[in-house]
């Protein structure tokens, strides 16, 4: 068998269909994000990074810096295993706990990623309770997927923050049977919002756990960056909570937050905490840092709100086709893979602006689109800056009209 022609064959699909990934080269300048160098080849330019998921910029932020470097001096570069093996560092059992009190539960556990967290609970979840259904949203996250996947058990596909049809499904399940209804609170792609509160009261009608994914709400919701689930005072009513320190908190990493009982549960049978090595302590004392910061100071919660109302009411008032919600996400719709990569690149490379074209899987195809994320640092004269290009863009191209085409159809 020609291997390299099998892998071949594959990628050359993914180019004529506009799909193909290209990772730009970027090195993130200290105190002055959202800007970067941009290294192409041998060139090096300066670009405004308009994609990141560092949504409040903390991952440059002193207070955690600061408390990197002393872990650094005191512990090292790696954790030296895993949690069980020699892996369960000091910084670990603080930020555990830190992270039980932002969301008032018992206890919580730290993954290497929400994905894995994701993945490595569901899927152990699943195991636990024989015969268990979960109830899924149909645009729930990858790691849900493969979560569920793993799990091999029973599963339901609810339409989008459907409640009829997720009350539908839930009839349809024997009352003693176990059920687990898994959602997100703030879907990334579209930025909607789920309802937490009417999602909770069905569980407790049919006597279902719910399994929140708050990885794009976490650090930016909420009096101390609880989520949505704390800014609508339902975070008692959710069973389960998963949270990432890679996107609000600015570093890396991933958790869960419910009961001792659920907690212990996971860190004794599920593979995916049990036999990796631990987060570096480096990594668990900035997350830490972070979390503390945050629960404390609401100044860049209101920032990046701010910062995000202005980007959305710049585009839509240039007429160009940005997709509504209540959230901090900003996708601009193009609508067709190559004419949202080309957008992509000319941006990149005209005009110093980088937004990474999203194409399927990660959206369905033809809603492709570039999903912006404005921070609290970025600056009048950036904002000034990407509706000019954008504009000239969507001007120019002979595609200019689909994305308000398909955004008036829906």
């Amino acid at each position: 068998m020609h291997y390299e022609n099998h892998f071949e064959t594959y990628l050359q699909t993914l180019k004529s269909e506009g799909r193909y990934r290209i990772f730009a080269d970027l090195m993130r300048r200290r105190s002055e994000f959202p800007v970067a160098d941009r290294r192409n080849g041998g060139a090096k330019s300066e670009v405004v990074v308009w994609c990141s998921n560092d949504y409040l910029g903390m991952g440059q932020s002193p207070i955690v810096l600061d408390a990197m470097h002393e872990a650094l001096d005191r512990c090292g570069a790696g954790s030296g295993g895993t949690r069980n093996i020699s892996g369960t560092n000091h910084y670990h059992v603080e930020l555990e706990h830190e992270l039980a009190d932002l969301h008032g539960k018992e206890a919580a556990l730290v993954f290497t990623s929400a994905y894995v967290a994701n993945d490595a609970t569901l899927s152990s979840l699943a195991q636990l309770m024989p015969g268990c259904v979960i109830l899924s949203d149909e645009k729930n996250h990858a790691s849900m997927i493969a979560g569920i996947r793993h799990g091999n058990g029973p599963k339901r596909v609810f339409r989008h923050n459907n409640l009829h049809h997720l009350e539908e499904e839930l009839r349809r399940i024997p009352v003693d049977t176990p059920k687990i209804i898994a959602f997100e609170s703030v879907y990334s792609m579209d930025g909607y919002i789920s309802p937490i509160a009417e999602i909770c009261d069905l569980a407790e009608k049919y006597g279902a756990l719910t399994y929140l994914d708050e990885v794009h709400a976490v650090g930016m919701y909420g009096p101390r960056g609880g989520g949505i689930a704390e800014r609508d005072g339902v975070m008692s009513r959710v069973d389960i909570i998963n949270g990432t320190l890679a996107k609000g908190f600015g570093v890396m990493g991933g958790y869960i937050a419910a009961s001792r009982r659920c907690c212990d549960a996971i860190r004794s049978f599920a593979p995916g905490f049990i036999f990796t090595t631990s987060l570096a302590p480096v990594l668990a004392a900035g997350a830490l840092a972070s979390i503390r910061h945050l629960k404390t100071s609401n100044v860049e919660r209101q920032q990046h709100q701010a910062r995000a109302a202005e980007v959305k009411r710049r585009l839509t008032a240039a007429r160009l086709p940005v997709l509504e919600n209540s959230s901090h996400i900003v996708p601009l719709m193009v609508s067709d893979p190559v004419h949202c990569k080309m957008i992509s690149d000319n941006l990149l490379d005209e005009d110093g602006i980088y937004v990474q074209p999203i194409n399927y899987p990660t959206v369905p195809r033809g809603t492709e689109r570039l999903r912006i994320t404005p921070t609290p640092l970025h600056t009048d004269a950036q904002i000034d800056q990407l509706v000019a290009a954008a504009s000239r863009l969507w001007a120019a191209c002979p595609m200019a009209g689909t994305g308000r085409a398909r955004l008036a159809a829906e």
